[in-house]
């Protein structure tokens, strides 16, 4: 099966919340409560489960976390460099900056899944527990340089920095989860990924960035072209296999996370722009995603 078709059903969920939105009972009110569950407990016990079960053979995966870890570094640097090329005004630069380098990992590890089974998962989950700290400490420095927030506060209570440091520790200390504990942690993940991409579809807006358009449309061009491209021309040259070469690309190629919306409020940010680059990212996205998989399968 093609990438694209791979692609098919977990797209289909986002579609799916954007319709729910518009032509059924449960409006916006109820969509952001939804979010709030997803991202405060039913992500984290994914996450937190995801990490503590991976095979951390990082003997295997060094090359691969350091490409996603290069990749990265190449967003934060290509997001941060639009404040001297579009000069934003402070709380929109504050705010976007994220968008340029947060990933969905909703959406990530549901194709990963599909791309490679429990392996893609595992490879995934190994990327998202030594990338989403990163991604959360860039995101909250610069909101928390902008507001009055303190940023160890603001690190020590996020959910998703919890959870994979958690995860990972316990990992590394050979401390696992009883099969009681480990199988409701699985049944609430399991539910996050459903829930997590209808909930993306849910607030799907693009209304929220004018002004802004030429910002926006940078951070889009950073995270769904600069980022994918440099994972797929490094990535031929280093020893990968050929899962590991498409998890990361498939890493580099996902659109912002959901949860950047959040944060932003939360911390006073910009939150109609953040919003409106999500969708436009999470849309843009339904057709990027798969190219960038095709030039690798």
């Amino acid at each position: 099966m093609s990438s694209a078709l791979l692609l098919v059903p977990d797209f289909s969920l986002i579609l799916i919340g954007w319709l729910l939105v518009r032509y059924s009972p449960f409006d916006r009110a109820f969509w952001s409560g939804v979010e709030r569950l997803v991202y405060f407990v039913l992500f984290p016990a994914l996450l937190l489960q995801s990490t503590n079960t991976a095979v951390l053979d990082f003997s295997s995966t060094s090359a691969m976390l350091a490409l996603a870890l290069l990749v990265l570094a190449v967003g934060i640097a290509a997001g941060y460099a639009v404040k001297w090329v579009l000069r934003p005004d402070a709380l929109s630069f504050a705010s976007g900056l994220q968008t340029a380098f947060r990933f969905n990992s909703y959406i990530g590890l549901a194709l990963a899944s599909r791309l490679g089974g429990s392996e893609g998962l595992a490879l995934m989950a190994v990327i998202v527990g030594c990338t989403v700290p990163l991604c959360n400490v860039a995101a909250v420095w610069a909101l928390a340089r902008h507001g009055q927030s303190a940023l160890w506060k603001e690190l020590a209570r996020n959910p998703l920095i919890l959870a994979t440091a958690g995860g990972l520790a316990t990992n590394l200390m050979g401390l696992h989860a009883p099969e009681v504990l480990g199988m409701t942690l699985n049944r609430l993940g399991s539910a996050s990924t459903a829930l997590g991409l209808m909930t993306v579809g849910a607030g799907l807006q693009i209304s929220g960035a004018t002004g802004t358009a030429g910002p926006v449309a940078w951070w889009t061009g950073v995270k769904l072209v600069a980022m994918p491209c440099v994972a797929w021309l490094v990535g031929r040259h280093l020893p990968l296999t050929a899962l590991q070469y498409q998890i990361v690309v498939l890493y580099a190629s996902l659109p912002t996370a959901s949860s950047a919306y959040i944060l932003a409020v939360r911390m006073g940010g910009n939150g109609p722009m953040v919003a409106a680059t999500i969708s436009l990212m999470t849309v843009a996205a339904i057709v990027t995603t798969p190219l960038w998989l095709a030039l690798v399968s």
